[in-house]
């Protein structure tokens, strides 16, 4: 389904139910693979860019593209990610004035490198670097008792928060990570000397022979995420997400980490039988 047709079925939804413009314009445009994050992000950056030039790069183009992001930063729900589009065309105002025109090419080019040995373009399709806290972890033996030689796998490790966290949940375990980015990944390496790390993609990985798989991902991929674990995980296993829970899934526990996140847990036969069932009450609080 297009842009146009979710408009207009938006459209009759607002008919029927007053449902605000705003989410409407977030049910037709979030739905549509074109603005997943953190594609949404930089095609409302290159908006605000283009508003910036039809004005000719004067006061008039600069207070234009500022508008324009911010209106493009409603669109969004999370509060970050709106305040990233909103300070995109302040941003690139700032460093156009610092610049004075007198930056050769290639600097400009080389932050681009940069940016793609940072987070690769496979990378995209998961979450940008979201770094665990280190004591977050720390309730989750209580809920989850696994021997002393389990096998956990932080999936999307990043530079090693997650991993750090890990150790310090479950000290005997033998933990494992995998990241797309090369400095991540050599990153994670010297926080977690003793896990086991992997440079690749966590969607070809296999889950089948661990005890946990835990993420701190984005919202969006969660449910792919949730199938991906109740497809492979084995029976016993657990699949443990920070901040973000599998949408319409029952879950084993919620618990508090002492942070502003919290700590969603499922049981692999579970979240299997949830997947089949959409059940979606939750098995203890």
């Amino acid at each position: 389904m297009g842009i146009a047709s979710r408009w207009h079925r938006a459209t009759r939804i607002q008919a029927n139910t007053g449902q605000p413009v705003l989410r409407r314009l977030r049910a037709c445009l979030g739905a549509h693979t074109a603005w997943h994050w953190p594609a949404a992000a930089a095609l409302s950056w290159v908006a605000c860019w283009a508003l910036w030039q039809c004005f000719d790069r004067g006061a008039a183009g600069a207070a234009a593209a500022c508008v324009g992001g911010v209106l493009l930063a409603a669109l969004h729900r999370q509060r970050w990610r709106q305040l990233m589009v909103a300070l995109g065309a302040p941003a690139m105002l700032l460093l156009n004035a610092s610049a004075s025109a007198a930056w050769p090419a290639w600097v400009w080019l080389l932050a681009l490198l940069l940016l793609l040995v940072l987070y690769p373009l496979q990378g995209w399709r998961d979450a940008p670097w979201y770094p665990t806290p280190l004591h977050a972890l720390q309730a989750l033996p209580s809920v989850v008792r696994l021997p002393a030689a389990a096998k956990i796998l932080d999936a999307g490790c990043g530079a090693g928060h997650g991993l750090a966290a890990l150790r310090l949940a479950y000290p005997q375990a033998q933990l494992q990570g995998i990241e797309a980015s090369h400095l991540l990944g050599l990153l994670a390496r010297l926080r977690c000397p003793g896990a086991k790390l992997h440079r690749g993609d966590l969607w070809e990985q296999s889950w089948s022979e661990l005890d946990m798989v835990y993420v701190f991902q984005r919202p969006e991929s969660m449910a792919p995420l949730a199938h991906k674990a109740a497809v492979e995980l084995a029976d016993g296993a657990w699949f443990v997400s920070l901040d973000f829970p599998v949408p319409g899934v029952a879950h084993h526990a919620k618990l508090d980490t002492g942070t502003r996140h919290a700590l969603w847990v499922y049981r692999a036969d579970l979240l299997r039988q949830s997947l089949k069932t959409g059940a979606g009450a939750s098995i203890r609080e």
